[in-house]
C-alpha cells in the first residue's frame, strides 16, 4: 500500500519533469532497466489521461489508430483510490499495454506502480504546450525510436512550431534535437500525432494521425506521456 509520505514526495519529485519522473522510480540507473521491447503480439491495450484530455485530439488520435477496437479509456486523477485500480490491473498477470497523457504528479505516481509491478516502460515524454508552439523532452527505447522522428516530421509538415529533444536510452544513436519556427497558430496536432502513434508503438503500422483542425479549447500546459508494457 502506498503511503501517503510515498505520495507526496512522488508529487515533488515530478516538478522536475521527465528526469524527475524516472529519478522517482527509484534512480534514473533502474529506470534505464526497466524500459525495454513491447510486448509480442495483440495485447489489450488501456489508456490513462487527466481529464481535460479525454475529449482531446489525443484520444482522437489513438481512436484513429488500428487499435482502436482493443482500446479502454480511463480518465484518472491523482487519487489515490483511483491509482490503486491501475495498480490492480498492473498487478493481475494479464499481458497488457498502458499508454496516455497525464499531469505530472499522476505520471510520477503511475511509474512509480509500474516499477513495484515489473513493467517495462517504453517511452516517456513532457510536453509543454501554449497557443503559440510546443515543447518535447523525451526518453525513448529501443521499441520507440520512431516515434519521435514521426512527431517531429508531422509538426513541421503542420507548421506547428516546436522544440524537441530526444534521448534514446540503450542506442548509439546521438540525441535527437530538432526546432522549428510556427508557421501557423498552434493546436492539439501535437497531441494527435503523439497519440496516433503510441498507439502503432511496437507495430509495422505506416498510417497518419488524423489532422486537427485548430479550436479554442485545444490543450494547453505541461503534460507526461508514456508507454508501459506489462
Amino acid at each position: 500500500m502506498m503511503t501517503i509520505e510515498r505520495r507526496a514526495l512522488l508529487k515533488g519529485m515530478a516538478v522536475g519533469g521527465v528526469a524527475g519522473i524516472a529519478m522517482a522510480s527509484s534512480g534514473l540507473g533502474l529506470a534505464n532497466t526497466v524500459l525495454g521491447r513491447s510486448t509480442s503480439g495483440q495485447v489489450p491495450t488501456r489508456v490513462l489521461v487527466s481529464p481535460e484530455v479525454a475529449g482531446s485530439a489525443f484520444v482522437q488520435g489513438i481512436q484513429a489508430s488500428p487499435i482502436a477496437p482493443q482500446v479502454q479509456v480511463m480518465p484518472i486523477a491523482p487519487e489515490l483510490g483511483v491509482l490503486m485500480q491501475v495498480q490492480q490491473h498492473l498487478a493481475s498477470g494479464q499481458a497488457q499495454r498502458l499508454i496516455g497523457l497525464l499531469d505530472d504528479a499522476s505520471a510520477a505516481l503511475l511509474i512509480d506502480l509500474a516499477r513495484s509491478a515489473g513493467a517495462r516502460v517504453q517511452w516517456l515524454g513532457q510536453h509543454s504546450a501554449t497557443s503559440e508552439r510546443t515543447a518535447h523532452r523525451l526518453l525513448s527505447a529501443q521499441v520507440s525510436h520512431g516515434c519521435a522522428l514521426q512527431l517531429g516530421q508531422h509538426l513541421n509538415a503542420c507548421g506547428q512550431g516546436f522544440r524537441l529533444h530526444e534521448q534514446r536510452l540503450h542506442s548509439p544513436a546521438p540525441t535527437l534535437e530538432v526546432a522549428t519556427a510556427s508557421r501557423t497558430r498552434g493546436g492539439d496536432q501535437w497531441a494527435a500525432t503523439l497519440g496516433y502513434a503510441l498507439a502503432v508503438l511496437g507495430s509495422t503500422d505506416t498510417g497518419q494521425a488524423p489532422l486537427i483542425a485548430s479550436r479554442p479549447s485545444a490543450l494547453a500546459g505541461t503534460y507526461v506521456s508514456f508507454s508501459i508494457a506489462v
